[in-house]
């Protein structure tokens, strides 16, 4: 359980959210909502304690699982299963159990070896034992973990298999209250399926940010809303498709009173007016103005639309027939291979999107294109002209201590202050926004500001991975639209079939086995299983 009394929540200067008073009960599963950058990725790690409120009090009872935008890098070298069983301390047990059966076989620690296994067995079992390891299994799997990924060290893994690791350590930590931001960042279909299930079976509280509909719907029973105009957080004890019908049916009632009032109002006005030119009605006059002032003030206003990031991507510059190309592209982690020999033409204007499970080395393709990798053998070709952009679904193209403005200026050295604030202007980031550090961005800022550095670029091959991820609606279509305008070659890597119809690719590479063909609608169905 979580309570908040009259809690302030701040960024800088800025103030999200201002006496706030609110709880999260067992069996509240609350879907946290407002737009981007209104602060809902700040309130959750206040919530979990890695924040602390500029004013007020927060009150946890009981276990709190967190599962941030960008988990923390676990030690790479820590087996998968370790890695979600340390939710329990699970793992700690099972390897003094074992070090103590392995210590059993030396006769002169056999007595003190066996009091040590029965000490280990008691613990581990207290921890749930075998039945636990049972059920980390299960979530794992309904993750879309595979059996072969679960004893490799977690370094191995890709950036979407790392984050579904860390979402099964979270759910299977027990049954406290989970704090989930946006959990269903790089699942596919079927795993998101599982999770909505998951997650409507829980017994414990829940707060949950995720810009999929579906799954507020499936999942909660409770709405909080950050105004950010207000600095208020709204308390809806409704589910999701019910507090959109309330909010809808609010919003025209208030347009209704509004105009009901602007006639009246607009009518003593005039009657107002008309009464001026008397001496014996001016006071009279002015009365009746103060009066429709007043009937005006009274309405609440109609609540103004938010702004919408208008996102466009470069003009590209001119380059060759080939701009991009590679050649026999091997990569391997350790044991785990997930590049073989793949080859790879861009060609000027061409559209190619990249499918393939996760795991099986999209992301790393992107990589070794855009020069943060090396490949193990084979090489890529830059032909003559190209200018590359590159879209990196964890950020890293971003320095997270540079500010907004300092990153965006980095990325186009020739630009004046005035059109880095122009361009951060029509990406959302106005103001102060423009002075904070990269690396307190929500997620769905840090996507607005990874595009905004690709503007002027002149980027004629856009290498993109995951563009649409933490986005809301709004921002989502805009980015929809500015890669359908988009003039230059794309390299898309994404799990949003709308993200694909937008590109109307011409070619499709299948990993890992690298076959290439040419995209027909049966590779749709793929999109969201990726």
């Amino acid at each position: 359980m979580i309570t908040l009394r009259g809690v302030d929540v701040r960024v800088g200067a800025r103030l999200l959210l201002s006496d706030v008073t609110a709880h999260v009960a067992p069996g509240d599963r609350v879907g946290l909502v407002g737009r981007n950058g209104a602060g809902k990725t700040t309130l959750l790690k206040t919530l979990a304690g890695e924040l602390q409120p500029a004013a007020g009090t927060i009150i946890r009872t009981g276990e709190v699982g967190y599962l941030p935008q960008d988990p923390a890098a676990a030690d790479p070298s820590l087996p998968v299963t370790a890695r979600i069983l340390s939710a329990r301390g699970l793992d700690e047990a099972e390897r003094a159990l074992r070090a103590a059966e392995a210590a059993m076989g030396d006769p002169a620690e056999q007595e003190r070896a066996m009091r040590r296994y029965v000490r280990a067995e008691a613990e581990f079992e207290a921890r749930g034992g075998y039945a636990a390891q049972a059920e980390a299994a299960r979530i794992a799997a309904g993750l879309g973990l595979p059996d072969r990924v679960m004893t490799q060290p977690v370094g191995t893994l890709s950036g979407g298999q790392r984050r579904r690791v860390e979402l099964a350590r979270i759910l299977f930590a027990g049954q406290g209250t989970l704090l989930l931001d946006e959990p269903t960042n790089h699942l596919d279909a079927d795993s998101v399926a599982w999770l909505r299930s998951f997650l409507a079976g829980r017994t414990g509280g829940l707060v949950l940010i995720s810009h999929d509909t579906a799954l507020l719907d499936d999942t909660v029973n409770r709405i909080w809303r950050l105004d950010a105009d207000r600095a208020a957080l709204e308390v809806h004890n409704t589910g999701w498709r019910t507090y959109l019908a309330d909010r809808d049916a609010a919003e025209r009632g208030r347009a209704r009173q509004r105009a009901v009032a602007e006639r009246k109002a607009a009518a003593l006005h005039a009657q107002a007016d008309r009464m001026r030119a008397g001496k014996a009605t001016a006071v009279r006059a002015r009365e009746m103005a103060r009066r429709a002032d007043r009937m005006l003030a009274a309405v609440e206003p109609v609540r103004r639309a938010e702004k919408v990031a208008r996102i466009r991507l470069p003009e590209p510059a001119p380059c060759g027939r080939t701009p991009l190309g590679a050649i026999s592209l091997t990569k391997a982690y350790g044991d785990l291979r997930v590049l073989t020999g793949v080859d790879l033409a861009v060609d000027r204007g061409s559209r190619l999107v990249v499918l393939g499970l996760n795991g099986a080395g999209k992301t790393t393709l992107l990589r070794i294109l855009a020069g943060r990798e090396r490949p193990d053998s084979g090489r890529v070709v830059h032909g003559p002209g190209l200018r590359l952009g590159y879209f990196a679904q964890e950020h890293d193209t971003l320095d997270p201590a540079r500010t907004v403005a300092q990153n965006l200026a980095a990325a186009a050295p020739h630009l004046g202050d005035g059109e880095v604030r122009r361009i951060l202007g029509s990406f959302l980031f106005g103001g102060d926004d423009a002075g904070k550090p990269a690396g307190v961005l929500s997620g769905g800022e840090k996507t607005r500001l990874a595009l905004a550095t690709l503007v002027s670029s002149q980027a004629n091959v856009l290498l993109l991975d995951e563009p649409t991820n933490n986005l809301d609606p709004a921002s989502r279509d805009e980015v929809l639209a500015a890669l359908a305008s988009y003039q230059g070659a794309v390299v898309m890597v994404t799990h949003d079939d709308k993200a694909v119809e937008a590109l109307r690719p011409d070619r499709v590479l299948l990993l890992p086995d690298g076959v290439e063909d040419m995209w027909n609608s049966d590779y749709a169905g793929l999109v969201s299983l990726a």
